[in-house]
């Protein structure tokens, strides 16, 4: 995710210690603040983060959101918060049937901002 471009670039860079240093020898980060031409598909494809704690969607745990779950997930960590980020995960299928039900497959010009929205999600939508 990170080499593709999320976020603006602008996700992780005061973290990176705690991941394997792989993870970002191809990313695309920005350190002068978000950036949506890194991104994938270019655009602007997210909420600040003010939105997400209004919306109760960050826990103290993972002060920067869902992809900071997922990575610790994917490193094993394990949490009484990973049902409910599993389902947040999950809820974004509905993303992917607008995305094949509105597009041509391999039309990657089609909906970018949901595109990057899944993307954000790790959910690679070149593949649909």
């Amino acid at each position: 995710m990170l080499s593709l471009g999320v976020f603006g670039g602008k996700y992780m860079n005061d973290c990176r210690r705690e991941f394997p240093t792989s993870w970002f020898q191809n990313a695309k980060l920005s350190h002068d603040g978000r950036d949506c031409r890194l991104n994938y598909f270019g655009v602007d494809a997210s909420q600040p983060l003010s939105v997400w704690r209004k919306k109760g969607w960050i826990h103290p745990q993972d002060p920067r959101g869902w992809f900071q779950w997922y990575c610790r997930y994917y490193m094993g960590r394990r949490t009484e918060d990973d049902a409910r980020q599993i389902k947040r995960w999950k809820a974004m299928r509905r993303h992917i049937a607008q995305v094949k039900k509105n597009c041509e497959p391999g039309d990657t010009r089609c909906r970018p901002r949901q595109r990057q929205a899944l993307l954000h999600w790790a959910y690679d939508s070149r593949k649909l």
